[in-house]
């Protein structure tokens, strides 16, 4: 099975500009994201519409695609992006993961799992789940939430903390059932892929502002894999503060090792 690794990035980011190139440790965010994909992946590529990231993503060694700056989505910059790789490297490919470039430190385990889902001949896309903990708020809308059937299925992503409890206090729900948040690391099938980004917006979407609910309402079937490890998105420069210090202190550990 042929797994290209793609690493959407983009500039322009609304709450936080220049953001691939924001540094970790001396090193560029986007570089992170890159090395650890390409110890997993023998084809991983950068996919971007600037100069500035493609322009460092060469400096460290990295494969670079340029991509349109019309983009709405990664999964449709990962949809160009495939076409290109394929002209380039005359390779077929069975199946793209698509990988977070605001995640430095996602892990090696987690990309194997996501695409490990595609033993399966049956799924078209998957994706990861983690389970709450009993310290972290169910109810921010920054956190999307997932419920899945017997199949590892999704059923249905929201903002809102789903299921509702009938009958319990708000601040109760997460006593009496595990939640689950979603892990923004995709999986699809390379024709699966070249299909949804065709499709036009859902109402489902629309409203939620999260894509996976066009593909749902599409019919098409989301495969869920829990994993147990977490992971440190960069959302903001806040975030980055946050990720600095755990970059050092990982580099300490090294160094003590």
């Amino acid at each position: 099975m042929k797994i290209l690794g793609l690493i959407p990035a983009r500039y322009a980011s609304t709450r936080f500009p220049g953001k691939p190139l924001a540094l970790i440790a001396d090193k560029p965010m986007i570089q992170w994201v890159y090395q650890r994909a390409s110890e997993v992946f023998d084809y991983t590529y950068v996919a971007t519409d600037d100069e500035r990231i493609a322009k460092a993503v060469e400096s460290f060694g990295g494969r670079v695609v340029m991509t349109s700056d019309k983009h709405q989505s990664g999964t449709d910059r990962c949809a160009e992006a495939l076409e290109k790789v394929t002209t380039l490297t005359s390779i077929k490919f069975d199946v793209v993961v698509n990988i977070q470039g605001d995640e430095p430190f996602i892990q090696a385990q987690q990309l194997m799992n996501v695409s490990g889902c595609f033993t399966d001949d049956t799924v078209q896309i998957a994706t990861l789940v983690k389970a709450f903990c009993a310290s972290e708020d169910i109810f921010n809308p920054n956190s999307p939430k997932v419920i899945f059937n017997t199949q590892n299925e999704a059923i249905y992503f929201s903002r809102a903390a789903i299921p509702f409890i009938r009958g319990k206090e708000r601040e109760d729900w997460k006593y009496n059932r595990k939640y689950y948040k979603h892990i923004g690391l995709y999986a699809y099938r390379a024709d699966v892929l070249r299909e949804i980004t065709k499709l036009p917006q859902s109402s489902l979407e629309l409203a939620e502002s999260l894509e996976q609910l066009r593909w749902i309402e599409n019919g098409y079937k989301i495969k869920v894999f829990e994993t147990n490890l977490e992971t440190l998105a960069v959302d903001t420069p806040e975030d980055l503060e946050r990720v600095k210090v755990y970059a050092t202190s990982m580099l300490y550990d090294k160094e003590k090792d």
